[in-house]
């Protein structure tokens, strides 16, 4: 018996060529429907599953791409992974989702695989601004796009927010609130979208005349932990800040778990400012002021740029490089200093 089921065993038992099966398998138009119907049935009956690498090798496409991310428990990346994934399926295109845990190990590692597995293209949302596979790649000429990062290289296709005009307005939001004593949750500014954002909050500390104070400022990796360790353990200071402005909303939950159990009260005694809007932000029982990044937009703009990349529809040599307007989202988490 065989072990597997090929189109010479559906055309056979439909009583039609291998061609014709073929032509129904691909949509081919001008078939009747009667044919249509006995092919259908014999697929059915035989449980036949087309040789999808087969095909590949036949065409050089195997309309399957890559995503990879920096930390999938992020709601920003599982949130815009959502978009992408439900938009490519949309356009008949598989996605192979990769989570680095923001190692630019595992990112080397992940890209390797993906162009072993010949995915036609992938979409990066997390990357060391100086990557160096990353330019390489694009020097290839392969179908690379960023998707929430930059990267300073000529033929770079990015798709992403003003990550410093987001962070300056946060500043400034807070600077008006009567603010002076702002804590800074920044992450790492290895990678350009941290960097930017902290180079946006630098920029604001100046312009307000507002001084750079190192205790205020938390500058590894993003660690929900660790980042509610620091917050509790300066909110127990008695020069402590008035408010923190987070570069992610998900580590802007992390102040507020720690204010929470210093017992706290936001926005009375402390105010908070995140970055990212994600869903959670919206909930009523949190009301997270926040930058919102407008993620469908930019997940779907990064997911279109990549598919006419791969099937060559831009004929424009230059690459696409978007950068979208952020937005302050006041909400409940930010109010009037009055000390």
């Amino acid at each position: 018996m065989k072990g597997r089921i090929s189109a010479y065993d559906v055309a056979e038992k439909a009583g039609v060529s291998q061609s014709t099966v073929s032509r129904v398998l691909n949509n081919y138009p001008h078939i009747k429907e009667s044919t249509k119907q006995k092919v259908l049935v014999a697929i059915e009956e035989l449980g036949f599953t087309r040789d999808e690498i087969a095909r590949s090798l036949a065409s050089s496409k195997t309309r399957t791409i890559g995503l990879i991310v920096g930390d999938i428990t992020n709601p920003f990346f599982a949130e815009s992974a959502k978009v992408i994934i439900g938009k490519a399926q949309e356009m008949n295109y598989d996605v192979i989702l990769c989570n680095t845990n923001h190692s630019e190990e595992n990112l080397e590692k992940y890209i390797q695989t993906l162009k072993g597995k010949r995915v036609d293209g992938i979409i990066i949302a997390s990357a060391n601004k100086d990557n160096k596979r990353i330019k390489e790649l694009y020097d290839q000429g392969f179908p690379i796009v960023l998707y929430n990062s930059i990267l300073k290289h000529q033929k770079a296709n990015y798709i992403a927010v003003n990550n410093y005009k987001g962070a300056k307005l946060a500043v400034e939001h807070l600077y008006r609130l009567n603010h002076r004593q702002i804590g800074y949750i920044a992450g790492p500014s290895k990678y350009i979208t941290t960097h930017l954002r902290n180079e946006g909050y630098k920029a604001a500390l100046q312009e307000f005349g507002i001084d750079w104070n190192d205790r205020f400022i938390y500058e590894k990796e993003f660690s929900y932990h660790e980042v509610y360790q620091f917050t509790k353990k300066l909110l127990d200071e008695p020069n402590r800040p008035t408010c923190f402005f987070a570069a992610s909303d998900q580590m802007a939950l992390a102040v507020l778990d720690a204010a929470a159990s210093k017992n706290i009260k936001v926005p009375e005694e402390l105010s908070v400012v995140g970055f990212d809007d994600i869903d959670l932000a919206q909930n009523c029982y949190i009301g997270l002021t926040t930058i919102t990044q407008p993620k469908e937009k930019m997940a779907k703009l990064a997911l279109e740029t990549l598919i006419s990349l791969i099937e060559k529809k831009d004929d424009a040599e230059s690459p696409i490089q978007i950068v979208l307007e952020p937005r302050l989202i006041e909400r409940n988490t930010t109010s009037y200093y009055l000390g």
